[in-house]
């Protein structure tokens, strides 16, 4: 046992847990915590990211890819108040996020003091804990436990903020290895798995629907077996993607609001719906009083909280996916029924994704990034239009492999939470894709990665207006385009350029290959401006409050 500072003893947590990367932005409170990480740089790397804001994108976006937990840091007032968009980002994607942050000393708290915000009351509702450290003997327990609540269950983001004399004061330390986390078991109900395996047993027309649990967990294995064993079709939702392959014969793709037909379709036929690690959101099942009506359904997740939170269930399971699904293997049945999968490749050859080849879209250029990495690029996205084609064009392999703002569709993730990934996976291609609006919301961390000469591909699919807003206005709002028009003076190329990147601008698809070959082989960060028309939209289509199997397409408002 030895007597260490606060900051040394954060350090030190830090270096336990098995922290190789933080990301954050230095102040006057935790200004003896910087000190230590430059006493430690050879041990913890730390990213300067441009706004406090990029720096909660990037941890988020660094445990998506790795399964760790990230790691962000910002001092007190506006620099904490700045992570909160990226905290609740992750608390709504159920994301392991660490945000540390400094305060104003116990004596100064509640004064009013310059930067002093009661942090942890404010991140309240959207972490799993929120700490505040005033006592330095209570500091390293406190990390350790953040670090555990963090990873436990269902994932998601907890602060500890610790105050400045803490971060000075001396206390005893003594090492401690992390405890290991264990998959939740003892909440599976071995009759409810009986009763779940009676009901698929009995089954014609099984659908699988795959939500983020399944890859939280890494339950893919296990549900692509069931999927076989069963013979289910199997849909998911955007946080679903890559529990099974984009090309599998039973996969229909997304359900939902810019779900496939097949899929939106597909659902009202099932007469037993095996709902895996998803949440039932209202952009996934439409009106809920309509949803998969004459569907038994069953619902396997680890937060109980979610059980007939918005849709009333027949069956439901609680615990970790892959460890539901391995006993549910056990009790199922092996049965083909070849009329149930006919009728889904007749749904699927029907319904076609499809788009205008005459110029340069959004959904061809996802389609030509899928064919140029073979599949294999980890894909990060803003929020928008250019989210939805990402989901629909580019066929995923395996989880972890989209990473996206879900429930909180977060304009300004993605370009942070890619810098966060290319750190954890620096031998894979890392694309961000993004919308000009979005773009313009954090285009900054394109000199962070300069900086640290991050080669990420930015790609911005520009259509120089805020295009999911507008394809609102068009379709609901009678074409009243209000604060949508972005068509400025603003030149992407060379603000890249400005902040040390490559750049190029595409507005054929020839020139987007031309510009994405040269950016593969950059070894630098590389922003490709690919302009397309304003009034491209993504289809299909439900409009809000309808059922999903409504869902139309652009041919469709035609005929009427």
């Amino acid at each position: 046992m030895k007597q260490l500072t606060g900051s040394e003893i954060v350090i030190e947590c830090l270096k336990e847990q098995g922290v190789d990367t933080v990301f954050g932005y230095p102040g006057g409170t935790i200004l003896n915590v910087y000190d230590e990480l430059y006493k430690h740089q050879g041990e913890i790397r730390h990213i300067l990211t441009s706004h406090e804001q990029g720096a909660a994108h990037a941890a988020d976006g660094y445990a998506r890819a790795t399964g760790k937990v990230g790691v962000c840091m910002a001092t007190s007032g506006p620099g904490a108040t700045n992570l909160v968009t990226g905290i609740a980002t992750a608390y709504m994607d159920s994301v392991p996020v660490v945000a540390i942050t400094a305060n104003v000393g116990v004596s100064l708290l509640g004064k009013d003091s310059f930067q002093e915000v009661d942090i942890a009351g404010v991140v309240m509702p959207v972490t799993k804990h929120s700490f505040i450290v005033k006592n330095v003997h209570e500091l390293a327990d406190t990390i350790r436990r953040a670090f555990k609540i963090a990873k436990t269950g269902r994932p998601g983001p907890v602060l500890v903020d610790i105050t400045k004399d803490v971060t000075a004061n001396v206390a005893d330390y003594e090492p401690m290895k992390p405890e290991e986390i264990k998959r939740i078991a003892d909440t599976i109900d071995d009759k409810a798995v009986e009763r779940a395996a009676q009901m698929i047993n009995r089954a014609k027309h099984p659908f699988i629907l795959a939500g983020g649990g399944v890859t939280i967990a890494n339950a893919e294995k296990e549900l692509r077996s069931l999927a076989d064993k069963i013979d289910a079709a199997v849909c998911d939702t955007l946080m679903g993607k890559g529990a099974i392959e984009g090309t599998a014969e039973r996969y229909t793709g997304m359900i939902g609001m810019h779900g496939t037909k097949a899929s939106n379709f597909g659902m009202a036929h099932a007469d037993v719906l095996i709902v895996v690690g998803a949440r039932f959101s209202d952009r996934v099942i439409g009106n809920a009083s309509k949803f998969a009506q004459d569907a038994k359904i069953i619902h396997i997740d680890v937060d109980q909280a979610e059980i007939n939170k918005n849709v009333e269930v027949d069956e439901y399971i609680i615990g970790d996916a892959k460890l539901v699904l391995e006993r549910l293997l056990d009790q199922v049945e092996t049965s083909k029924k070849p009329e149930w999968m006919a009728e889904i490749r007749e749904l699927k050859e029907k319904y076609p994704m499809t788009y205008d080849k005459s110029c340069l879209t959004g959904p061809q250029v996802i389609e030509t990034l899928y064919e140029m990495t073979e599949g294999n690029a980890t894909v990060v996205t803003e929020v928008g239009q250019h989210q939805m084609w990402a989901a629909q064009f580019y066929k995923y392999k395996h989880p972890h492999q989209l990473l996206t703002s879900g429930g909180l569709g977060t304009m300004g993730y993605g370009l942070g939470a890619s810098l966060g990934a290319k750190i954890a996976r620096p031998d894979e291609t890392v694309v961000n894709i993004a919308g000009d609006g979005c773009f313009r919301m954090n285009m900054n961390e394109i000199a962070t990665a300069v900086r640290y000469n991050i080669p990420i591909i930015q790609i911005v699919i520009n259509n120089h207006v805020l295009g999911m807003v507008r394809q609102w206005q068009t379709l609901f709002y009678e074409k009243r385009y209000s604060n949508t028009v972005l068509n400025d003076a603003v030149d992407f190329v060379k603000l890249a350029e400005a902040m040390g990147a490559e750049a190029y601008r595409a507005t054929t698809i020839e020139e987007f290959k031309e510009a994405f070959r040269k950016a593969e082989q950059a070894g630098r960060p590389v922003v490709i401006d690919c302009m397309i028309q304003e009034d491209d939209k993504v289809w299909p289509m439900v409009a809000p409050g309808q059922a999903i199997e409504t869902c139309f397409s652009a041919e469709d408002l035609d005929k009427r």
